[in-house]
C-alpha cells in the first residue's frame, strides 16, 4: 500500500471521529479560531493506525514459556508508584479543507444541495492552464521552460560556451504548456447577518450566532465559490459593522428591528442587483421588539420587499431571560406555511446545529 493510500485512509479515520463528535465541535467554539485561509484545524483525541511491532529474536511470543494451563499470571497490582516523567498524551491537530467541513456538515444533517434561484446556475467552461508536457501544439509550446531544458543539456554535456553562450534548443528539449477545461459557475451570493445587540443580548448569545454564521457560511461557500458576507448590527438603531465588531458588540437600550431591515434594504439595492445576485438575509435577535407598531414595519418590509428578491429570509430566535420572545410569535402567525421564510428558536448551544438544520435543509 502506497504513501498516498495510507494518508487518504488516515484522513478517512480523522473525518470519521469529526462526523461522531460533530454536535461537541458546532456547539464549541476553539476551532473557528484556528483558521488558516480556507483550512481548519480541529483538536481531537490522538490517534494510531494499527501496526505491527517486532521484538529480538529467542524473546518468546504469545503462548510460549514456562506455565501450566490453568495456572495464574500474578496478582494485578494496587495502581501505586511513582509519577512518571514522560509526557502524557497530546491532542492531535487535523486539518481539514473548508469544503470537506461542508461534506460532514451535509452528510451529518442530510442537507440536500443548494439550487440558485433564477438563471444564474449557468456554469461557464474556462481553460485552466495546469502543467508542462513534452508533447503539444506549437501554439502552447512554452520558451522559458524550453530554453532552461536546453541550456542544462549543455552544461551537462559539456558544451556550453561562456563566451559565446549561445543555446539552440532542439526537439528533446521543447516543453508545452498543459491545460484542462474546468466548469466555473456563474453564481454570486451574499449573506447579510444583522443581529439585535441590545443589552439582553448577553455574551453566550452572541457565541451562538457565531458558531451558527460559521456553519452556516462553510455550507453556502460550498455552493457559491466567492460568497459576499456583510454584517449589521442594531438596538434602536442599525450600522454596518465588520465580522469582528459584529461578535464583540455590546449596547445597551430598546430595539427596533426595523433599523435593521432598512438598511439591509439599503445595501441591497445599492450594491446586489437582485437579478444577478443569491441573497440570504439572516437576522438573530432574542425577540423582544420595542413595539406592535415596528413588528408591523418589519412584516411590511418583509412581504413587500425581502421576500419577492431573497433565496430565503431566516430569522433566528436565541434564549434571553430578558427577552419577551414575542417577535418570533408574531412571525409564525403572520407567515404560517409560507416557504420563503425559515424560523428557528435556539434555546442553546446544544441547539445549534437543529437549528443550521432549521435554515439550510429547503435546500434554498
Amino acid at each position: 500500500m502506497s504513501i498516498k493510500e495510507d494518508q487518504g485512509r488516515f484522513k478517512d479515520i480523522i473525518k470519521g471521529k469529526v462526523k461522531e463528535n460533530f454536535r461537541k465541535y458546532v456547539s464549541q467554539g476553539e476551532m473557528i479560531g484556528k483558521r488558516e485561509n480556507e483550512i481548519v484545524k480541529i483538536p481531537i483525541p490522538q490517534i494510531d493506525i494499527p501496526n505491527f511491532r517486532y521484538g529480538p529474536k529467542q524473546e518468546g511470543g504469545v503462548g510460549q514459556g514456562n506455565g501450566q494451563p490453568g495456572e495464574g499470571v500474578g496478582e494485578p497490582g494496587d495502581g501505586k508508584g511513582q509519577a512518571g516523567e514522560n509526557p502524557g498524551e497530546h491532542m492531535l491537530e487535523a486539518e481539514l479543507t473548508m469544503d470537506e467541513l461542508a461534506d460532514i456538515l451535509g452528510e451529518k444533517l442530510q442537507l440536500p444541495r443548494i439550487q440558485p434561484k433564477g438563471n444564474k446556475n449557468i456554469e461557464t467552461l474556462k481553460t485552466k492552464y495546469s502543467g508542462l508536457a513534452p508533447v503539444g501544439p506549437e501554439g502552447l509550446r512554452h520558451f522559458k521552460s524550453s530554453y532552461k531544458k536546453a541550456l542544462k543539456r549543455y552544461v551537462t554535456s559539456g558544451t556550453y560556451n561562456p563566451d559565446d553562450p549561445v543555446i539552440v534548443p532542439i526537439r528533446r528539449d521543447f516543453q508545452y504548456r498543459t491545460f484542462k477545461t474546468i466548469s466555473k459557475p456563474q453564481t454570486k451570493a451574499v449573506v447579510i447577518y444583522m443581529m439585535d445587540v441590545s443589552g439582553s443580548m448577553g455574551d453566550e448569545q452572541k457565541e451562538i450566532v457565531r458558531l451558527e454564521s460559521f456553519w452556516i457560511n462553510t455550507w453556502l461557500k460550498k455552493h457559491y465559490k466567492g460568497l459576499e458576507t456583510r454584517f449589521i448590527i442594531h438596538d434602536a438603531a442599525a450600522k454596518e459593522v465588520d465580522e469582528e465588531t459584529f461578535f464583540r458588540t455590546s449596547e445597551s437600550g430598546g430595539t427596533l428591528i426595523s433599523s435593521a431591515y432598512k438598511l439591509c434594504q439599503q445595501i441591497i439595492e445599492t450594491d446586489y442587483p437582485v437579478h444577478e445576485w443569491n441573497i440570504y438575509p439572516f437576522h438573530f435577535s432574542d425577540g423582544d421588539n420595542w413595539s406592535g407598531e415596528d413588528t408591523r414595519l418589519c412584516v411590511r418590509l418583509m412581504k413587500e420587499f425581502f421576500l419577492p428578491i431573497s433565496n430565503v429570509f431566516c430569522y433566528g430566535q436565541v434564549e434571553s431571560k430578558y427577552g419577551s420572545g414575542q417577535f418570533l410569535k408574531d412571525l409564525q402567525k403572520e407567515f404560517q406555511g409560507d416557504e420563503r421564510i425559515v424560523l428557528s428558536q435556539i434555546e442553546s448551544r446544544d441547539k445549534i446545529l437543529d437549528s443550521i438544520r432549521d435554515f439550510l435543509s429547503p435546500g434554498r
